[in-house]
C-alpha cells in the first residue's frame, strides 16, 4: 500500500523529469522550441505527458523500499519487476523516459528507505541497491548493454553502481550556478553540459561512434569553459553547439535522464517539507 510519503517522492521525481523537459535549448534534445522533436521523432508535448504517467510506478518502487526497509536483492528484483511495468505504461503513453525511469526509481527507492537522508546519502543507498543483480530481469542483453561491452563505457548500470558520479557533478554545478548569481534556467542548463562534457552516453556511442561522443563532449565543455550560460560568450557557444548537434541528429539522451535525477536530489529538501505538512 503506497503512502503520502511514497507520492511525494514519486510527483517529486516527476517534476525533475517535465523540469528537465521544459529547458531550452537543450543540445540534440527535444525541447519546446521543437515540437517536432526531430532526433526523437515524438512531439514535446507527449514526451510531457508520458512522463506524468511514471507517477503510479515511481510510488510503487517507494512504496516497495519502505515496506523492505533495506537495500536487499529482493528489493533490487522487486524494482526491476515494477520498471519494467512502469515502462509498459509509458510505452502506451507515448513513449521515452528509459534512462529517467532507471535513474529516477532508483534514487526514489534509496529516498524512500531514508526520508532525512541528505543527497549525496540518498546517492550511495541507490549505489547499494543497483549493486544487487535483478536475476529476474530477461536475459537478452539490451543495447546499452551491448554498446557498453563494445566500448568499455559504463552505461547506465555502470553510473549507477558508482553512486551516479554525474548526478553528484550536476548538483555541485546547480549550486555554484546560482551561488554567481545564474537564473535557475542557466544553472540547470550548466548542470546538464556538465554532465554531457564527461559522460560515456551509451546511445551516442550507437549512433555517433566514439569520435561523436568525443566531439559532443568537447562542445559541451566549450561552452562552460566560455564562461556556462550565465555569459554571453556562453550562450553564443550553446547556440553554436545546440545548432550543430541538431544538424548532425545526435541526441545525448543519457545527459538528460541524469539532470533529472540530480533535480530530484535537489527538491528532496523541499518534498521533505512538503512530506512533513
Amino acid at each position: 500500500m503506497r503512502s503520502r510519503e511514497d507520492e511525494a517522492l514519486a510527483q517529486a521525481a516527476v517534476t525533475a523529469l517535465t523540469g528537465q523537459l521544459a529547458l531550452a535549448p537543450k543540445p540534440g534534445l527535444p525541447d519546446p522550441r521543437d515540437l517536432g522533436a526531430r532526433v526523437t521523432r515524438r512531439d514535446h508535448g507527449m514526451l510531457r505527458w508520458s512522463a506524468k504517467a511514471l507517477t503510479p510506478g515511481l510510488a510503487a518502487m517507494a512504496a516497495a523500499a519502505r515496506r523492505t526497509g533495506e537495500p536487499t536483492p529482493g528489493l533490487r528484483s522487486e524494482l526491476g519487476a515494477i520498471g519494467r511495468c512502469a515502462e509498459h505504461s509509458v510505452h502506451l503513453a507515448g513513449g521515452g523516459h528509459r534512462g529517467a525511469l532507471w535513474t529516477l526509481g532508483l534514487l526514489v527507492a534509496a529516498a524512500a528507505l531514508d526520508p532525512r537522508a541528505a543527497a549525496r546519502d540518498v546517492a550511495a543507498t541507490a549505489k547499494r541497491i543497483a549493486a544487487h543483480t535483478d536475476k529476474r530481469a530477461p536475459r537478452r542483453p539490451s543495447r546499452g548493454s551491448s554498446v557498453s561491452a563494445q566500448y568499455g563505457a559504463a552505461g547506465a548500470r555502470g553510473e549507477a553502481r558508482a553512486g551516479f558520479p554525474h548526478v553528484r557533478r550536476a548538483l555541485e554545478t546547480l549550486a555554484a550556478a546560482r551561488a554567481v548569481g545564474a537564473t535557475e534556467e542557466q544553472a540547470r542548463l550548466d548542470a546538464l553540459l556538465t554532465v554531457m562534457s564527461t559522460l560515456q552516453d551509451t546511445e551516442l556511442l550507437y549512433t555517433a561512434g566514439p569520435m561523436g561522443l568525443r566531439h559532443v563532449q568537447a562542445g559541451a565543455r566549450g561552452v562552460l569553459e566560455a564562461g556556462g550560460t550565465y555569459t554571453e560568450a556562453g550562450v553564443q557557444a550553446l547556440a553554436a553547439f545546440d545548432a550543430d548537434l541538431h544538424a548532425r541528429a545526435w541526441s545525448p539522451r543519457g545527459s538528460a535522464g541524469l539532470l533529472a535525477g540530480a533535480l530530484f536530489l535537489d527538491a528532496l529538501p523541499l518534498t521533505a517539507r512538503a512530506r512533513a505538512a
